[in-house]
Parts: structure tokens; C-alpha cells; sequence
């Protein structure tokens, strides 16, 4: 049975990621909290290589959004030189794209140092859960419904609102949506935007993140980070679809409320001592 432990947590994990990457409740945030617990009950972990296998299992995440889009994507690429639609398209994602870049190289390591661990993420999972309440309350301001319209200026502000997705726990879905819908996306464009800049935003910090780890790969691990990695893919893929489908009859409150409860609940469990985070 212990043999079968490393790929239970890998199973999980890969399925945790994939469920809510693309969700407004943090990814990253729900990684440090389930892996601490997984580490808790069914042991192990602390090791190293546990980060670089978070790391990689995203590139399945990643991977399903390139191939839900495949046909727009590839559009792109075959008349980002010729079709103005698809040339602006492309520049509105780098642009959107850039200051996270930014921003991550600066703060990566100050970062991952200091507020990775349960209870910054559930402090920030109760912030941002009730910051979407307090945008979802306010009078609509839809003046963009197609993503072929999206200006540059407001492809930098959301840029610029994702961030703050660097501080683990506030999602960087949910920091690229609400801040879409604040600067006057239809919930459905800004969903797709959040999509689309996913590609980019997670290629590049998983490309940094793996070089930084890159004498911790082993050929051992490549059974485990396979399974984790169809984990994420499959469970990415179903999640994609179905949020679109949600967004066109629904807001984000319920994603708020969950937020909070889970957020509450993890720093419950520290304060009455259930769990040691």
C-alpha cells in the first residue's frame, strides 16, 4: 500500500489542480493547503521534489486550455501577420501579460519564501471572497461583449490586476475575471481573457519555476508526474467547459461564499488546534 501512496497524492492533486485553476478560488492556494494535508494523513512530503511535481502538473492545466482554444489559437497563428483581428488579438494578451511578468520576476523568490503556507492562503481566500461579493453587487458596467473588441488599455488594467494572483491564495482567475468585469467585460468575455492570458502567465512561470528546479528532475519521478499531469489535464479540460456554460446564466457569488467558508474553516482548524498548518 505505501507503494501507492506517492500516486494517490499525485491522483489528487492533479485533479485539485486542474478543478480550479481556472476557477476564482485559487489553484495555488488549494495546492499548499490539500498538500500539507495530504502530507499530514497519509505522510511523506517536505521533499523537494514535491515542488517541482506542483509545478509541472500545471503544464497539464495549460495544455487543456491550448486545446479547448486549439482552433482559435491556431487561427491566430496563421493570420497574426496578415488579419488585423488576430495580430491586435495577440498583442492585447502579451500586453495583458506583462506586468505579471514583471512583477513575478522581481518578487518570485520573497514570494515563495515568505507566504506560502495555509494560513496567508486562507487569509487571502477570505479577501478576495468577500472583494468579489462587493463587485457583484455593483451596477454593471458591460461595454465590451466579444473579446475581438477588447482595447489595450483596458488588456493592461487587467494585466495589472492579475498581480495580484502573485500573492498566494487570491487566484489568479479570480483576479483576471473580476478585474475584467470591474473595467467593463461581459462576465463571458473576461472568463475567455482570463483563459486566454492563462496560456502565457502559467507557460512562463512554470518554464522559470522548473529551471530554478531543474537538478531536481529525475527519471524515477516521470510515473508520478504523469499521473498527475492527466489528472490536471482532464480535470482542466471539464472545468473550462463548464464554467462558460456557467457564466452565461450566472455571477461569481457563489465562488465568493466558498471562498470564505474554506478560507474560515482552515484558519478554524489552526485556532482550536485540529490541524498544525
Amino acid at each position: 500500500m505505501t507503494d501507492f501512496i506517492p500516486f494517490i497524492k499525485a491522483l489528487i492533486l492533479g485533479i485539485v489542480e486542474g478543478l480550479t485553476e481556472f476557477l476564482p478560488i485559487s489553484s495555488t492556494g488549494h495546492l499548499i493547503i490539500v498538500g500539507d494535508l495530504l502530507d499530514q494523513v497519509l505522510g511523506g512530503g517536505g521533499a523537494e521534489q514535491d515542488k517541482v511535481f506542483k509545478i509541472v502538473i500545471q503544464l497539464g492545466a495549460i495544455l487543456a486550455v491550448c486545446w479547448f482554444y486549439r482552433a482559435r489559437l491556431i487561427r491566430v497563428a496563421r493570420g497574426i501577420r496578415t488579419r488585423p483581428t488576430e495580430r491586435r488579438f495577440a498583442f492585447n494578451i502579451i500586453i495583458a501579460f506583462l506586468p505579471a511578468m514583471v512583477a513575478g520576476v522581481l518578487f518570485h523568490d520573497v514570494i515563495k519564501t515568505y507566504l506560502f503556507s495555509p494560513l496567508t492562503v486562507a487569509g487571502a481566500l477570505i479577501i478576495g471572497g468577500f472583494v468579489i461579493l462587493y463587485i457583484e453587487h455593483q451596477p454593471p458596467r458591460r461595454r465590451v461583449r466579444h473579446i475581438d473588441d477588447l482595447s489595450t488599455a483596458i488588456a493592461f488594467k487587467v494585466g495589472l490586476a492579475q498581480t495580484l494572483a502573485l500573492f498566494p491564495g487570491v487566484s489568479r482567475a479570480g483576479a483576471t475575471i473580476m478585474g475584467g468585469v470591474v473595467f467593463g467585460l461581459s462576465r463571458q468575455v473576461a472568463t475567455e481573457l482570463s483563459f486566454f492570458l492563462a496560456i502565457p502567465t502559467m507557460l512562463a512561470a512554470t518554464a522559470y519555476d522548473v529551471f530554478q528546479a531543474r537538478d531536481l528532475l529525475t527519471s524515477d519521478a516521470i510515473p508520478l508526474f504523469a499521473v498527475g499531469f492527466i489528472a490536471a489535464f482532464i480535470s482542466a479540460a471539464l472545468t473550462i467547459k463548464t464554467l462558460l456554460h456557467y457564466v452565461a446564466n450566472h455571477d461569481f457569488v457563489i465562488f465568493a461564499w466558498y471562498r470564505i467558508g474554506f478560507g474560515v474553516l482552515v484558519l478554524f482548524t489552526a485556532l482550536t488546534g485540529l490541524i498544525t498548518w
